[in-house]
């Protein structure tokens, strides 16, 4: 049975990268229908709006989304409501895509590319989960207005709301648990229960949800700290679970830990565990068009995808084998590169990981 795959490409590197993913899936023996359509930035010039109800209507419909990237500079200047970011934001809540997975692995060959000294990184696997569709990136109400209080009553002031309701809570407690059961059995819940009301709340249902684990160890860990150890012993960690917020900022510093946010894939997922895969960086403008853009965490999300969503464990094992053999052979693109490696661009490191793939499965058909 063919799998129908929504391709959102969306703005900057979010095409050169998506195409390089694309050929990947296309090196496969899996039956996949893919459709493009656009997103963000490009979806707003061409139809006025960052997520159009046509690319909305085929996100439902797929089976899985590969995604790209959203944003530009120029756009900056828009409503919030029609900014390209909007258009990630709208498919989360749409499709209820509550479970962010954001994997932290330092491949060996390169743990000299991380910011950390070698020892602290080689082997390293965090798994970060982060609630995705609560806190206060969706809080209402928000807003500005005119302050009738605090330190300056009468001046203008923009304001947000944390919040977080014990089923949203539950939920993603769930899945870090049941994730962390199928690795080390231990989770770190990041919070900051001293000062915010919310994640009080959030440290007492996370723990209330452990009482159903007894074979995972729970730990609590306020947010300061986490981002602290994350650069002091990032190897205690195994499966981090924390709020949307939070999660956003630890994951893009712990893609820093495996060498570089070209590295770092996503899967944002349902209850259904049908999922959008994405790499964790951004549209990146600068360096749009200019073939330099690494296309590594796009093609690891495809994996995810084939894993997660479409139970497709052997080709997901073939593209993270093709992978690591691309990076032993000694391609870099330029954020990854060092003295003695070979600097190639977007479309060499997908040719890279296509004739990868072709050896690996010439090898397993012998």
């Amino acid at each position: 049975m063919s799998h129908k795959i929504a391709v959102l490409p969306g703005d900057g590197i979010g095409t050169e990268i998506v195409a390089q993913a694309v050929r990947v899936l296309r090196a496969l023996d899996v039956p996949l229908e893919l459709e493009t359509a656009l997103v963000g930035g490009a979806a707003y010039e061409a139809h006025g709006h960052p997520l159009p109800e046509a690319t909305l209507n085929l996100a439902k419909a797929a089976d899985a989304i590969l995604f790209g990237a959203v944003g530009d500079w120029k756009f900056d200047k828009l409503e919030r409501a029609l900014r390209p970011e909007q258009a990630i934001l709208g498919l989360r809540k749409h499709l209820g895509l509550f479970a962010n997975f954001r994997p932290a692995l330092c491949y060996e060959q390169l743990t000299h590319a991380s910011s950390l000294k070698p020892e602290l990184v080689a082997g390293l696997d965090i798994l970060i989960i982060r609630e995705l569709t609560g806190d206060i990136y969706f809080g209402q109400p928000r807003g500005r207005r005119t302050a009738v209080d605090g330190h300056f009553p009468g001046s203008e002031e923009a304001f947000d709301t944390m919040r977080y309701s014990k089923p949203e809570i539950e939920r993603i407690a769930h899945v870090a648990f049941q994730a962390a059961q199928k690795r080390s059995k231990r989770v770190t819940s990041v919070d900051k229960a001293n000062v915010l009301e919310t994640f009080q709340f959030w440290k007492d249902v996370v723990t209330e949800v452990h009482a159903s684990y007894p074979d995972v160890e729970l730990d609590h860990m306020y947010v300061d700290n986490a981002a602290m150890q994350l650069v002091k012993a990032p190897k205690k960690f195994d499966v981090v679970v924390t709020g949307n917020m939070f999660g956003d900022i630890l994951s893009d510093e712990a893609a820093m830990l495996t060498g570089s946010i070209g590295m770092l894939p996503s899967a944002s997922l349902d209850k259904n565990n049908k999922g959008l895969y994405e790499p964790s960086h951004g549209s990146a403008p600068d360096i749009a068009g200019k073939d330099m853009a690494n296309p590594l965490a796009t093609i690891l999300s495809a994996a995810m995808m084939l894993r997660f969503t479409l139970q497709q464990p052997e080709a997901a094992d073939r593209i993270e084998s093709a992978v690591k053999s691309v990076l032993s052979a000694g391609f870099r693109t330029a954020d990854i590169w060092s003295e003695g490696t070979t600097k190639v661009g977007t479309r060499a490191m997908g040719d890279a990981v296509v004739a990868a793939l072709t050896t690996t499965k010439t090898i397993t058909k012998s």
